[in-house]
This record gives C-alpha cells, structure tokens and sequence, in this order.
C-alpha cells in the first residue's frame, strides 16, 4: 500500500509543475502495440473515476455529490451503450470491497496521476522529458503503474484494464464575475476546469499501452445524458 502511495505523490508532484495549459486532445500508442478488432482479447473494465463540482471565486474545486453522482449515472449508460462498437470481449470489473476496494481506489488514482505527468512531460513538447524525446523520429512512449496491477479484482481473467478519469469544475457565479473582471484588466482568467483520461493497461507488465488525455477538456456537460455521451466518445 505505501509503495503505490509514493508512487501517486511522485507522479503528481511531477505534474504539478507550472505549464502552459494543454488543451487538445492528444492519444499515444506504446510503440509495436496494436488491438485489432475480433482479436480474441479480453478488456477489463474498472468503473470510472467520477468527480463533478464548482469552480470556487478563488479557483478551489467544491465538490458536488448530486452532479457527481447524475454523472456517474451518465457516464456508465454512454460507456455500456459502446461496449458493442469496441470490437473486443468486455467484462466490467466486479464489485470489491474492503481491501481489495482500497487497491482499486489507489491504482486508479496512481492512473489519474500517471496521465498528468504523461500531459506534462510528454504532450507538452517544450517541457518533454529527454527519455521520452524523439527515438529515431518516433515518440518514446514508456509508462507503467506497476505489475501489481495483476492482483486487481478480475485481472486474472482479462488481457488488459481499461481506466477511465472524468473531472468537471464549473465556474461558479463568483469566478464567471472574475473573470469579466479580470478581462478588463487585460488578465486572463478561467471559468470552469475539466480532463479526462482513458488509458489500456497492460494486465501482466502494468505498462500503458494506449492512453487518450485531455488536460483541458471541452464539449459536452457531464451531467446530462447527451453530454456524457460526447465525453466517452
């Protein structure tokens, strides 16, 4: 428990280096990694890591257990709905508890903070770190959250884990006011965070295989039906 505790605070001090917001959607393969459609392979799926709130005056995010939970809701129906078009064998990830429950809350979290140091130091190419630079002009794309991602709940029986990050903070009344205020200061200010993440994992080695990341997030209010259904896609 305390190696991936570590693990999340060194990935996260990593990320929390000052940058210039990334707001494209980027993905990346590992290099010689492909999952063709009908390959016989079997992805697990975990249940998304959902965290809806408020964008306080100050920037702080204020969770809330309403919009967080309607977009949970929105979020599993627009991921079942697609399980169909993934062109793979699907099983969702079953239900754990106790200690088993705690593993799955850290490794998802270990994901969350992996994929902001991937935003940082790989999608962000003026701060990309010299192990991950161009290798005979092709990205190095080598990340990992540990072979200890084969003793999750149901890994046994898949080839590869399928975790997904959602995080929404819509500018409250107060920080939309700032920001027109700020405006005519000629001082840019934000109203409103949002990322999300994807990324396969590799069952028996724990290397990312493929990773969709969005620091900066747009399009579609999670917490309606149609909204939902943009993010997953």
């Amino acid at each position: 428990m305390n190696r991936i505790c570590r693990a999340i605070a060194a990935a996260l001090l990593a990320a929390c280096v000052i940058t210039p917001a990334i707001g494209q959607e980027r993905t990346a393969v590992k290099r010689g990694f492909s999952l063709a459609p009908q390959s016989g392979k079997t992805i697990l799926v975990f249940r998304p890591t959902v965290r809806v709130g408020a964008q306080s005056t100050g920037g702080m995010f204020e969770p809330n257990a309403d919009w967080t939970d309607q977009a949970r809701k929105n979020i599993d129906a627009a991921l079942a709905s697609r399980q169909g078009k993934l062109g793979n064998k699907i099983v969702y990830a079953p239900v754990s508890y106790g200690d088993e429950a705690q593993r799955v809350e850290e490794y998802a979290a270990l994901f969350a903070a992996v994929s902001q140091s991937v935003i940082q130091y790989q999608f962000f190419v003026g701060n990309r770190l010299p192990t991950k630079k161009h290798d005979n002009k092709e990205d190095v794309f080598e990340w990992s959250l540990g072979d200890g991602v084969s003793s999750l709940p149901g890994a046994a029986d898949a080839d590869y884990a399928l975790f997904i990050y959602n995080k929404d903070a819509y500018g409250s009344t107060g920080r939309k006011l700032l920001q027109i205020a700020a405006a005519f200061g000629g001082v840019g200010v934000t109203s409103g965070e949002h990322a999300g993440y994807a990324g396969l994992v590799d069952l028996k080695t724990g290397d990312i295989l493929w990773l969709n990341a969005d620091g900066a997030m747009g399009g579609g209010d999670v917490r309606e039906p149609d909204g939902a259904e943009k993010r997953i896609d």
